[in-house]
């Protein structure tokens, strides 16, 4: 099985994205509605098909991807079903087996947290996707949105702490940059659970904390029962001067070889090569008024670049003119990409 872990920073949120390598057929765990871009990239990247996206509850503290993803995909979206949100293709119960090709999980409920709460455990119980049930050395807090310590308490216990000594613990979020556990080290070292724990101390001690609601738990909540799809049922604004353009996993935004010669005139094309590179390898004919400046003299020579159309940046194979989008980018430039595999393949046009 091929297993990836995604974190996005603003809610300290991990996105997992598992797949099989011989289909092709992956899925997503809790992926966030800002990241859909960098998923989707990444999915590129592997060549996986994405088939299946799955919350392990509504979130209060970011809006998911799932909707967003399922216009993009095709693919389908599965939560819990006492969630009763919108958009949903597969409504989970309690001990019911599902996934995509290669990968299948059992789903459990481990309400308490929120009442929607599930946790996924793969086939052979060798991982388990917490949400925020179980975190590492901690716990979702039970004090809104149908939060209940005694509720949470039992759901851990049995649900989670029955499962093998080594089973991984994948959670929904963490604050201090910890990417797993197991499930002895939190039966053993969680700070709220675990060692000789019983219900009363955990009540108590979940009882006893203060924290302020999350940020954003007034919008993520009602979006999140919506599947993440905006209130007006329309997909976000992308950037349209090219049909073509895709972003990669590394953040780098591209259009391809052959979307450039049918739109030369579209453009401004900048060359990042070195002079040597000019003159030994030529652009082809059609390629012509090309803005020539090597990418170590960029940053001092960027107000030489025209403002007029968006710009393509070019090189031998892509790197540096990579690097040129950056740069052009950090000057206010909105309308720049990379061309793909750089002069190598224009050599087939």
């Amino acid at each position: 099985m091929l297993f990836r872990q995604l974190f996005d920073a603003a809610s300290s949120t991990y996105t997992y994205l598992l797949a099989d390598p011989a289909s092709g057929e992956a899925l997503l765990i809790d992926p966030v509605f800002e990241q859909s871009t960098r998923d989707l990239s990444l999915l590129h990247e592997l060549g996986l098909t994405l088939k299946l996206v799955v919350d392990t509850h509504a979130h209060a503290d970011h809006v998911t991807a799932a909707w967003l993803l399922k216009q993009k995909t095709g693919c389908q979206i599965a939560s819990a079903a006492v969630i009763n949100a919108e958009h949903v293709d597969l409504p989970l119960q309690h001990g019911q087996r599902f996934g995509v090709k290669g990968v299948e999980l059992e789903a459990r409920a481990t309400p308490g947290h929120t009442d929607g709460c599930m946790s996924y455990v793969l086939s052979d119980e060798s991982m388990v996707f917490t949400g925020d049930a179980l975190l590492i050395r901690g716990c979702g807090r039970s004090d809104f949105q149908q939060g209940n310590p005694h509720t949470l308490y039992h759901s851990v216990v049995e649900q989670l702490f029955s499962l093998p000594d080594s089973c991984a613990v994948y959670p929904a979020h963490d604050y201090n940059g910890r990417t797993a556990s197991s499930i002895d080290e939190e039966r053993r070292c969680n700070a709220r659970l675990g060692g000789n724990a019983n219900e009363a101390d955990f009540v108590g001690y979940m009882q006893a904390l203060k924290l302020p609601h999350p940020k954003r738990i007034a919008e993520a909540v009602p979006a999140n029962l919506r599947s993440g799809c905006p209130q007006d049922g329309q997909l976000p604004p992308e950037p349209d001067w090219s049909s073509d353009l895709r972003m990669t996993y590394a953040g780098i935004p591209e259009v391809g070889p052959q979307w450039l010669m049918e739109h030369r005139d579209a453009v401004t094309l900048l060359d990042v090569r070195e002079p040597g590179e000019w003159q030994n390898e030529p652009l082809p004919a059609q390629l012509d008024s090309v803005v020539q400046i090597p990418i170590g003299s960029l940053a001092d020579r960027v107000a030489e670049v025209p403002q007029g159309k968006p710009v393509v940046a070019l090189c031998r194979s892509g790197k540096r003119s990579s690097l040129a989008t950056g740069i052009l980018r950090g000057a206010g430039f909105e309308q720049v990409a990379s061309l793909h595999g750089g002069v190598l393949p224009l050599a087939q046009h």
